[in-house]
C-alpha cells in the first residue's frame, strides 16, 4: 500500500469506495432506501481534487494493487469556533479493507499534512451512535469535546459528535 494527493482523474474511483462505505458503515444509521439510492457517479462530483488552494479540501488516498481502497480529506476547520484549527473531513476505507491498517495509515497521514499546514490541534464529527468510527478515532487519541450539531440526511434530523485532538 501508498498513499498519494487524489488527482481530478481519481474521482470515480474515490466515490466507489465512498459509497461502498457509506453503505456498509452507516447500515441501521442511516434509512436503508437512501443507502441503497447512493451511486458513485452523483458522488463523484463533489470532489475538486487537485485545487492547490491551501484553503481548500486535500484528500490522501490509499492504493493497493493499482486500486484506490481509501482516502482521507482535510481542510480548515468550518466551524465556527474553530478558527486556526484543521479539519479532518472524511476517512473512508474499502469494507472490504477494514482492519487490516489502511484507515491507521491515512489518519495518520491527515494528521501530519494538517501540522505541516500549521494547524496546532483539529476536529472531526462522527454520527452519533456510530461505534466503530467512535472506537478508531478514540485509539488514535481523538476525544469528544461534548459539542454537537444537527443535520438533514435522508430527511431524517442525525446527530453528529464533535471530537478533537492535538497534533503537536
Amino acid at each position: 500500500m501508498f498513499l498519494r494527493t487524489a488527482q481530478p482523474t481519481d474521482a470515480v474511483a474515490v466515490a466507489e469506495v465512498h459509497v461502498r462505505s457509506w453503505k456498509d458503515g452507516y447500515r441501521g444509521l442511516l434509512p436503508d432506501e437512501y443507502l441503497d439510492a447512493l451511486r458513485p457517479e452523483d458522488r463523484a462530483k463533489h470532489y475538486t481534487f487537485g485545487d492547490p488552494d491551501p484553503l481548500k479540501p486535500a484528500t490522501i488516498v490509499a492504493i493497493e494493487a493499482g486500486a484506490i481502497c481509501g482516502f482521507a480529506t482535510v481542510g480548515p476547520s468550518r466551524d465556527r469556533d474553530g478558527e486556526g484549527s484543521g479539519e479532518l473531513l472524511a476517512l473512508y476505507v474499502d469494507p472490504g479493507r477494514w482492519g487490516v491498517g489502511i484507515g491507521r495509515a491515512l489518519i495518520e497521514a491527515a494528521r501530519t499534512r494538517l501540522a505541516h499546514e500549521g494547524y496546532e490541534s483539529a476536529s472531526l464529527w462522527v454520527l452519533s451512535d456510530n461505534r466503530r468510527a467512535e472506537r478508531f478515532y478514540a485509539i488514535d487519541g481523538w476525544e469528544p469535546d461534548g459539542t454537537r450539531r444537527h443535520d438533514q440526511i435522508a430527511g431524517l434530523t442525525v446527530t453528529e459528535n464533535r471530537y478533537r485532538r492535538s497534533l503537536l
